[in-house]
């Protein structure tokens, strides 16, 4: 099968690893020359461009750009288009693209794999990267059922564990796993550096181990990245961000007051419920 892929960076270059290893035909596009000639030297795609007409013999095509370049990068492909070809994203945010999308293509389906990593570019594709990744489906009313089949098929080729659900309730569970943790993660370093007395920072920098790398590294990660999920996702990730900040005032309350007996209990709560998030 011949699969399209406009966008090279870390999940259109390791789709494209995948996809070959499954013997599909991969054609990649990307906004610069040496990105197609490096993915192509790697082995990620089969011929690459930076020019969109690439993509008019594609039976499938995943858009891997940044989630604000998704939808005005689709709408400056459709001419190219066979209208049978089917157009997929990779988007962490589904509501505003799919809605968008949808009415303009009807071959149209929302995708987000819950893969990657804080690194960036084509250098940072890898083979294997969604085994046994959750991989979200968004199918609305008017969805061909023909053609959720065939991407499910590719996906679950990819060794992905395959979900499905409407845009609106995968916008507002991101917003928990996903989106939240960011601003959170980026809110901890930020008071972190604005500890005023420089000593005291400066320790605290030397001090840092396991604990503050794991909570830091989703908010030292790619700013843009966290700017268009608080863009896109805006409405569900300020819910999650006052009811987070009702929790974190529940527990400010518990140790103001000094009732140790019911923080551990909550303390031993979560430790009991976190790994059915995991």
């Amino acid at each position: 099968m011949k699969i399209g892929i406009l966008g090279l960076g870390l999940i259109g270059g390791s789709l494209g690893f995948d996809l070959r290893s499954q013997g599909h035909y991969v054609l990649g596009v990307s906004r610069r020359e040496s990105t197609c000639q490096k993915a192509m030297e790697i082995g990620s795609v089969d011929q690459a461009s930076v020019d969109l007409s690439l993509l008019v013999s594609a039976e499938l095509i995943f858009v891997c750009t940044p989630i604000g370049l998704i939808v005005p990068q689709i709408k400056e492909l459709l001419p190219y288009l066979h209208k049978t070809t089917i157009i997929t994203d990779v988007g962490s945010v589904k509501g505003p693209i799919v809605h968008s999308i949808s009415p303009l293509w009807e071959n149209f389906i929302g995708g987000h794999p819950m893969a990657g990593n804080t690194s960036m570019g084509i250098e940072a594709a890898q083979f294997n990267l969604f085994v046994n990744c959750p991989y979200v489906i968004t199918p609305i009313d008017k969805t061909i059922k023909n053609n959720l089949t065939l991407l499910e098929e590719i996906v679950r080729s990819l060794g992905c564990n395959v979900y499905y659900c409407s845009p609106e309730q995968h916008d507002r569970a991101v917003s928990w796993i996903s989106h939240l943790p960011v601003m959170v993660s980026a809110a901890l370093i930020d008071a972190c550096l604005n500890e005023t007395d420089l000593e005291i920072l400066e320790l605290a920098q030397k001090l840092a181990s396991s604990g503050f790398r794991d909570t830091s590294r989703v908010g030292g990660g790619n700013p843009e990245l966290g700017v268009m999920m608080a863009q896109y996702n805006g409405q569900a990730l300020i819910n999650s961000l006052h009811k987070y900040r009702d929790h974190l005032d529940s527990f400010i309350k518990l140790i103001e007051e000094e009732n140790w007996e019911v923080l551990g209990e909550k303390l031993l709560f979560n430790q009991h419920n976190r790994p059915r998030f995991l």
